[in-house]
C-alpha cells in the first residue's frame, strides 16, 4: 500500500454524514407483503361481509361469462389458464380482497348531511369484519382532500371512522389530490393526533391526481419532495387515472392508465419512491365488466391487458372498482407470476450455485428475481413446493436474497 492511513480516514470522515443521510432517506424496501390491488368502495356501500360478497360476485361472473374461451379473452395460453383458474377460484373463495379502501371522496355520492352517518356505518361494518376475522388483510379510508373547501370535512370523516375501529388496528389513510409538499407536512401532525386519540397505527398514501404533484412551479419533481417529507409513514403513491388525465386536458375517450401521459407520471412516481420503502401504484379503469357477455369480455380483455402491462413495468398493485374485475386481476396476476417462475427459478439457482450460463446476473438482479418469486407466493399464484422445485432452494433462502425477513 502506498497511501497513508490518514487519506482513508479523511475519506471516511467526509463521507460518514453522507452515509447516514442516505440510509435515513433510502432505508430500502418495506418488509412484508404488498397487496396486488386496492378495492375502492363508496362509504355508503360498505356493509358487513363485503369481501366475501365481492368474492361471491366475482365467482358468479366467472361462472356466467368465463368459459369456454377465457384464455383468448385474457390473452393467456390455454395451458396457463388451466393452471391459473383453480387457484383464482380458490382465491376468490378465501381472500378475494387484499386491500380495502372505504371511499368518502370521489366514489362517495351521498349528500353532505348524510356523510357522518354513512362513514360511521361503514366503519362499524369494517369493525364487525375485523372482529369476525373476515376483513381483508389491509384496510383503510380515503377522505376528502386538504384543499380549503373540503379540508375540515375530510379530517372530520377520518376522526369518525377511526374512532369506531378497534384499538391497535393498522389503517391506511389515503390523501387525495395532493398539490403541495406543505400539505403533506401539515397532515403529519393530524395523523399523530388521530393515532393518539384512537390508539391506531396509521400509514399514509398520497394520490397523484394533479400535475402540480408531479412537477412544481420551480421545475422540481414534487413527488420526490412529498415522499421524503412524509418519511416512514408513507407506504405508497397511487396514480389517479381520470383526475390526472382530465387536468392535462386529455379527452375522456383517451383517458387510460396506458396513456403516454400516465406513463410519464408513473415513471416519476417509481423513481421518487425507489429505495424509500414506499411503492408506486397503478390506477384504475372505469370500464366495468357488466351487462351481456360480449361487454363483460371486452371489459375483461381491457383490464387484463392493463394489469399485465403494469406488472411488466414493475407496478405490482392497482385499483379495482367492481367485483367482476377481481377475475381479471387475479387471472392476469397469477399468469404473470407463473409464467415468470421457470426462468426466474433457473437464473436464481445458477446465481446461488455460482454457475456460469447465458445470463450473468448480479446481486441486484438476483434480488429482483427473488422478489418476483416471493410476490407470487404472497398472492397465491405459487406455492412453496413448486418454488423450491424451480430454484432448488428453500423459500427462507430466497427471502434472504430478496432482502426480506424469513417467511
Amino acid at each position: 500500500m502506498t497511501l497513508p492511513e490518514d487519506v482513508y480516514a479523511e475519506l471516511d470522515r467526509r463521507l460518514a454524514p453522507v452515509d447516514v443521510a442516505r440510509l435515513a432517506a433510502y432505508p430500502g424496501a418495506r418488509p412484508g407483503r404488498q397487496p396486488v390491488h386496492t378495492c375502492y368502495v363508496p362509504a355508503d356501500a360498505v356493509v358487513p361481509g363485503l369481501a366475501a360478497a365481492w368474492g361471491a360476485a366475482a365467482l358468479a361472473a366467472l361462472d356466467e361469462h368465463g368459459l369456454p374461451d377465457l384464455g383468448s379473452v385474457l390473452g393467456c395460453a390455454p395451458a396457463l389458464v388451466e393452471q391459473v383458474l383453480p387457484r383464482v377460484r380458490a382465491k376468490l373463495a378465501a381472500e378475494p380482497v387484499e386491500d380495502l379502501r372505504v371511499d368518502a371522496e370521489d366514489g362517495y355520492r351521498g349528500p353532505p348531511d348524510r356523510e357522518d352517518d354513512d362513514v360511521l356505518a361503514a366503519a362499524a361494518a369494517v369493525a364487525a369484519d375485523l372482529a369476525a376475522g373476515t376483513a381483508p388483510p389491509s384496510i383503510g379510508v380515503r377522505a376528502k382532500s386538504l384543499e380549503e373547501p373540503t379540508r375540515r370535512r375530510g379530517v372530520r370523516t377520518l376522526d369518525l371512522v377511526l374512532g369506531v375501529l378497534p384499538s391497535g388496528t393498522r389503517v391506511t389513510v389515503t390523501l387525495p389530490k395532493v398539490t403541495e409538499v406543505e400539505q403533506v407536512r401539515a397532515f403529519l401532525p393530524v395523523l399523530d393526533a388521530l393515532e393518539d386519540a384512537h390508539g391506531l397505527a396509521l400509514d399514509l398514501e398520497l394520490q397523484v391526481e394533479t400535475p402540480q404533484a408531479v412537477l412544481g412551479a420551480d421545475g422540481a419533481v414534487t413527488l420526490a419532495r412529498m415522499a421524503h417529507a412524509a418519511g416512514p409513514r408513507l407506504i405508497g403513491l397511487h396514480y389517479g387515472t381520470y383526475d390526472y388525465s382530465a387536468a392535462l386536458g386529455i379527452a375522456a375517450a383517451h383517458q387510460s392508465s396506458d396513456h403516454p401521459a400516465a406513463d410519464l407520471a408513473k415513471d416519476l412516481m417509481q423513481v421518487a419512491v425507489a429505495g424509500t420503502g414506499a411503492v408506486a401504484v397503478d390506477g384504475s379503469t372505469n370500464v366495468l365488466p357488466v351487462g351481456p357477455t360480449a361487454d363483460v369480455h371486452a371489459a375483461w380483455r381491457l383490464h387484463a391487458g392493463l394489469v399485465r402491462r403494469a406488472l411488466e413495468r414493475g407496478l405490482y398493485q392497482g385499483w379495482d372498482l367492481h367485483p367482476a374485475q377481481l377475475v381479471t386481476r387475479y387471472t392476469a396476476t397469477y399468469a404473470f407470476f407463473r409464467a415468470a417462475l421457470p426462468a426466474a427459478g433457473a437464473r436464481l439457482a445458477a446465481y446461488l450455485d455460482r454457475v456460469d450460463g447465458g445470463v450473468l446476473d448480479e446481486p441486484a438482479t438476483a434480488r429482483a428475481l427473488a422478489g418476483v418469486v416471493l410476490r407470487g407466493l404472497d398472492c397465491g399464484a405459487l406455492d412453496e413446493a413448486e418454488v423450491a422445485a424451480a430454484t432448488g432452494r428453500p423459500v427462507a433462502e430466497l427471502a434472504a436474497v430478496g432482502g426480506r425477513p424469513a417467511r
